[in-house]
């Protein structure tokens, strides 16, 4: 038998100690990679979730996780009433299947772009209060003057 892959193994283990502790530092930063890239990202959709789901009101058009588009009639604790097409049919449904809550994005986005607006009158008077102070008009056009002989 052959015995010598033992003493070449024990022979790279007892030099390897600096390499080990190599291999330990990226297996942890492997770790630390994934974890920021794979783990947080979804924890956090799943808290924006779960407080989205948690803030449905009546009257909120809500889509449920199945495609089924609906306005809250009636909440429980656990489920909802919602009621759906042309027909007026109430499904109930239960609470973690609510994929979106279409009135309050649509409320979030209405709040965004007024801050946006806010924000460009802001920036624009500001720029006009700048040319002020400069003296400069730009809505006059030059003037040109004729020499005479």
């Amino acid at each position: 038998m052959d015995f010598s892959w033992i003493v070449l193994t024990a022979a790279d283990a007892s030099g390897a100690g600096l390499g080990g502790m190599m291999s330990i530092i990226w297996m942890v930063v492997l770790l630390m990679a994934f974890y920021f890239i794979l783990i947080h990202p979804q924890r956090k959709k799943e808290k924006k979730d779960a407080e989205m789901r948690k803030n449905i009101s009546l009257g909120d058009e809500v889509i449920a996780a199945g495609g089924i588009v609906g306005i809250v009639c009636k909440l429980e604790d656990n489920t909802l009433v919602i009621e759906t097409g042309g027909d007026r049919s109430r499904i109930r449904i239960a609470r973690w299947s609510v994929a979106q809550n279409l009135t309050a994005e649509a409320e979030k986005e209405a709040a965004a772009k007024k801050s946006m607006e806010e924000k460009a009158a802001l920036a624009q008077s500001a720029a006009e209060e700048k040319k002020r102070k400069k003296g400069k008009k730009s809505d006059e056009e030059p003037v040109e003057i004729e020499k005479k002989d």
